[in-house]
């Protein structure tokens, strides 16, 4: 199975994004992450991903007669990169929104089901802005953009710090107006 169809797939994209941040977990900690989905269900699904090298092998160890693995997110084999997003067919890049949006809306469930949530509290934002601008703008708009979310990337977990999802979705939600022309941008 190639990286697009593995990450194409709601409980394997939601573990690659626990293991974001440098961090190194057991498929039973994972488990406890992931409280909404089964143990077995996790436990495949973290057997693709070794297998496919997405995750690799921290370290083992014996526990009660088993071997317990801890995992890394192998952080180049777990994106698409923009050559092989350029290659897929536009019910992939369908597939793979449908995705990512069910993933989203099971760690929102999630983060909701915990009993103690309070979005407000929790500056929780899901707003929508619409925005005319020109290729020019929008390429500026979108390094500005990665610039503020790789310089907190690095962030290691720490007892002050919550771990947080941050989904940018960018598209052109109408045609250009009647007489507009590429040269424009």
């Amino acid at each position: 199975m190639d990286t697009v169809d593995l990450l194409l797939h709601p409980v394997r994209l939601r573990i690659v994004h626990t293991m974001t941040g440098g961090r190194t977990l057991t498929t039973a900690q994972l488990c406890d992450l992931l409280p909404d989905v089964s143990k077995a269900t996790v436990y495949r699904h973290v057997g693709l991903l070794a297998d496919a090298g997405i995750l690799e092998v921290e370290s083992e160890q014996r526990v009660r007669g088993a071997v317990e693995r801890r995992y890394r997110l192998n952080r180049a084999r777990s994106m698409i990169d923009a050559d092989t997003a350029a290659t897929i067919s536009l019910d992939d890049h369908r597939r793979g929104f449908a995705v990512a949006m069910a993933a989203l809306l099971a760690e929102f469930n999630a983060y909701l089901d915990r009993g103690h949530a309070d979005p407000t509290a929790d500056l929780v934002g899901y707003r929508q802005h619409a925005l005319w601008l020109s290729r020019d703008e929008l390429t500026e708009m979108i390094g500005e953009l990665r610039s503020v979310i790789v310089s907190r990337m690095g962030n290691a977990p720490s007892p002050e710090r919550t771990r947080h999802l941050i989904s940018p979705i960018l598209f052109p939600a109408e045609e250009r107006p009647p007489g507009a022309t590429g040269s424009q941008d």
